[in-house]
């Protein structure tokens, strides 16, 4: 039995990984953790101090993902990571903490097997096409902009080539972010945020008469639920670094 604890639990992604890892029969929920609450624990180093923990979920906030990543590698806790906002270099940091410390750690911007499947396919489709632009929709909560899943799409996709933007004019922003953010190999992504949206995402090639826009929505929370419990499961087995749910698929 894995003994697990959820950091982050009040949010709305923490109360449905409460509920998948409590109905799960190889995971026990031994600790919620939650810096809002009045009756769980409010910190890991709290829970650490009371619970044997094996591993750590943690969907949290960009501001304290890093030093809660920290924590658990310095303490032979084993993390799955489902906050983005993580730099590269932070990310580069944990990769040689876990390896270091050979505690296993996993990191994935979005832990939906769809969306998973969507950013591998965009890379696929990335070595046909030398233009392509992101577009990502979430909720007006979501405070990271953009989001981890279209990071991690434009850097798979930027294995195949090194210029998405081929051919076009010089162009001029009449008013300043128009054409979005640009990425790796050029890659323009365009972040909305509005109430309504949970995480979609739409990765659109283009070349001479023909458009090719492979596209994911995430409707309810409890998608998520299936790769988080692989990532666990993957965790609990293993004790190296792991960044993106594909590695593991």
């Amino acid at each position: 039995m894995i003994k697990v604890a959820v950091c982050g639990a009040l949010g709305k992604m923490g109360q449905e990984v409460c509920q998948a890892v409590t109905d799960c029969p190889d995971t026990e929920l031994i600790a919620k953790i939650d810096i809002a609450s009045d009756s769980m624990y409010h910190t890991i180093e709290e829970a650490h101090r009371v619970e044997d923990i094996d591993l750590l979920i943690d969907f949290t906030q960009p501001k304290s993902i890093y030093e809660n990543a920290l924590y658990c590698l310095n303490n032979g806790i084993k993390i799955v990571i489902g906050t983005t906002g993580l730099t590269d270099e932070q990310i580069e940091e944990l990769k040689n903490l876990s390896e270091e410390k050979n505690t296993g750690c996993l990191i994935a911007p979005n832990f939906s097997t769809g969306a998973v499947l969507m950013m591998m396919f965009a890379q696929q489709a990335a070595k046909y096409f030398d233009n392509a632009e992101i577009l990502e929709f979430h909720h007006n909560q979501k405070k990271d902009a953009p989001s981890g899943t279209a990071i991690k799409t434009a850097s798979l996709m930027a294995k195949e080539n090194n210029n998405f933007a081929t051919g076009n004019c010089a162009e001029t922003e009449i008013i300043e972010g128009s054409r979005g953010g640009t990425s790796y190999s050029n890659i323009h992504i365009h972040s909305v945020r509005m109430p309504g949206f949970i995480a979609s995402q739409e990765v659109i090639f283009g070349s001479s008469g023909q458009v090719m826009t492979i596209r994911h929505d995430s409707m309810d929370r409890k998608c998520y639920m299936q790769g988080i419990l692989l990532a666990v499961k993957h965790v609990a087995e293993k004790n190296d670094f792991t960044y993106g749910l594909e590695s593991i698929l």
